[in-house]
């Protein structure tokens, strides 16, 4: 696993927990609770990375902690890490042999044909956009 520094700026009555991913540009969620705010930055930077894969750009490496405690910018703010499987960053494709039943095939193949992929093309357009809690 890669960990990631998770800056996290607490919440009041009012407003949501407030939570960054310094080492990925842009990369913040919020939540009502400190544990719900630390969720959503790790569902936050899964997606953050996931984008980037997709369009061939650069992942950061995590920089060291103590280089997070430095930045002024996030003076008095609690720190979290998160941590990230390290197979979403690879994106070296794998053939892999799978077993359906030949109803979903079917329909698996009637999507791929109306979106224009194959059947790899189609799988894989499923797992991106699916909702996985």
């Amino acid at each position: 696993m890669i960990a990631y520094a998770v800056a996290i700026e607490p919440g009041t009555e009012t407003t949501a927990w407030g939570a960054a991913v310094p080492d990925l540009p842009g990369c913040f969620s919020a939540g009502d609770t400190l544990e719900e705010a630390l969720r959503n930055a790790h569902q936050a930077a899964e997606a953050w990375i996931d984008a980037v894969v997709e369009d061939g750009g650069e992942i950061p490496a995590p920089r060291p902690m103590a280089e997070h405690y430095a930045d002024t910018q996030f003076a008095g703010w609690t720190w979290a890490l998160i941590q990230i499987d390290p197979a979403r960053l690879d994106n070296t494709v794998e053939r892999v042999n799978i077993t359906l039943p030949r109803r979903i095939l079917a329909r698996l193949d009637a999507y791929a044909e109306s979106t224009g992929k194959s059947r790899s093309g189609a799988i894989a357009d499923l797992a991106l956009h699916a909702e996985i809690h």
